[in-house]
């Protein structure tokens, strides 16, 4: 099986493909958005985890 990992060179190639795709103007706005939905993606998981340990909480006391 081959190992297959982003090293700079990739890296690099990939940018300048979104740079071509895109262009100049729209990177700024689409990194943004990127980035509020990894923020989103995130906060979303801190609140299941944050519910699922309330859950266990609960029904561990309950069975006790």
């Amino acid at each position: 099986m081959l190992a297959w990992t982003l090293g700079p060179p990739e890296i690099v190639g990939i940018l300048v493909l979104v740079l071509l795709l895109f262009g100049a103007k729209r990177l700024p706005e689409l990194a943004r958005s990127l980035g509020q939905g990894v923020k989103e993606f995130r906060k979303s998981v801190k609140e299941i985890g944050e519910e699922v340990s309330e859950s266990d909480k609960e029904s561990s006391s309950k069975s006790s």
